[in-house]
């Protein structure tokens, strides 16, 4: 596990030192992923971002910080390829949400990684590919670390404000990381609401088994 070298109140001065290897494979990855995205600079910019910001709510949060950048660093590959692309990739994957895979095309592109990267990528952990699968569509059985990148993919500096996200941006280092991904995820469900886009019926029974849990532990 990576270290934490250096702490300050603010996420942005938090550094973490990582022992050889796992250095050697973050920039490893990086690399990779630089060369994936060559054409897409502006998705490159935003996965390092998320690696980074990733990173620093692990330490802040008690996660394994490598393991959160490397999610980071991963988590939009699928998006180099256009959204008829990775339909078909979902296709031949035999990804079945359950509705019509155009109707949560913005889905897949984690989904799809998780499976796919493991080959290539054996040295890191399913706790990775897990978070990858996951970070945008949320699940009922969320960890830590899956919390984190879910968190970090909607509040990286690059990503443009609104509401919601500086209402999790303020929370940070502050709010229990499970309340952080709280205000992610309802933030989430509210921007498709008011853009009128279809919502995942996956997402509403994610919300509701989250929400059950919130009520009864207030309860206890």
């Amino acid at each position: 596990m990576g270290k934490a070298k250096k702490k300050a109140k603010g996420i942005e001065k938090i550094e973490v030192s990582y022992a050889p290897e796992q250095k050697i494979l973050l920039k490893r990855l990086t690399f990779d992923l630089s060369e994936h995205l060559a054409d897409k600079p502006r998705r490159l910019a935003h996965s390092l971002s998320v690696a980074k910001t990733a990173e620093r709510l692990a330490v802040l949060y008690g996660v394994d910080p490598f393991l959160a950048r490397a999610a980071g660093i991963l988590h939009d590959w699928e998006k180099a390829c256009s959204v008829s692309e990775q339909l078909e990739h979902a296709r031949e994957l035999g990804i079945d949400p359950g509705v019509e895979l155009e109707l949560v095309h913005s889905l897949l592109h984690g989904m799809i990684a998780a499976r796919t990267l493991p080959q290539r990528y054996p040295e890191l952990p399913p706790a990775v590919w897990h978070a990858i699968a996951v970070h945008t569509s949320a699940s009922a059985d969320m960890t830590p670390l899956d919390e984190v990148l879910f968190v970090a993919d909607g509040i990286e500096p690059l990503r443009p404000s609104s509401p919601g996200i500086k209402l999790v941006r303020s929370l940070v280092g502050k709010a229990p990381l499970e309340d952080l991904f709280w205000e992610s995820f309802v933030g989430g469900i509210v921007y498709v609401l008011e853009g009128g886009r279809y919502l995942f019926p996956g997402t509403i029974e994610t919300y509701n088994a989250l929400a059950a849990r919130r009520t009864k532990r207030t309860k206890e």
